[in-house]
């Protein structure tokens, strides 16, 4: 497979490779089910995000916004911060937060109304 780069015209010094999407797919699902066995037992929030899997699917960026989103309605985790991180987006409003539920809908909610389809 031949390796496509993206690169980041903000800052032209960086550039990363792109997948393709049926290889983006592939390596997110599996990084997200890495994290899932790993941090099962944790409670903390905050260690669960730093875990390297979760980092990883955060910098593969805005293509794996959909992938989440999909998650997070199929069943809702913590992928709140990613999808944060990600877009620069937080639709959780002050009295959702801490319920998973809650906070899932607003940002499945969140997007559909801006384009998203999963």
């Amino acid at each position: 497979m031949e390796t496509i780069y993206k690169i980041d015209r903000k800052n032209a010094a960086y550039c990363y490779p792109l997948l393709e999407p049926s290889d983006l797919e592939e390596t997110f699902l599996q990084l997200a089910e890495q994290w899932r066995v790993e941090t099962g037992m944790m409670s903390l929030a905050t260690k669960m995000v730093m875990h390297p899997a979760y980092q990883r699917i955060i910098g593969m960026g805005q293509p794996v916004v959909p992938l989440i989103l999909r998650e997070l309605e199929q069943e809702p985790d913590h992928w709140f911060w990613a999808l944060q991180s990600i877009t620069g987006a937080n639709p959780i409003e002050p009295e959702q937060r801490g319920r998973l539920m809650q906070m899932a809908g607003a940002w499945i909610q969140w997007g559909k109304e801006n384009g998203y389809r999963w």
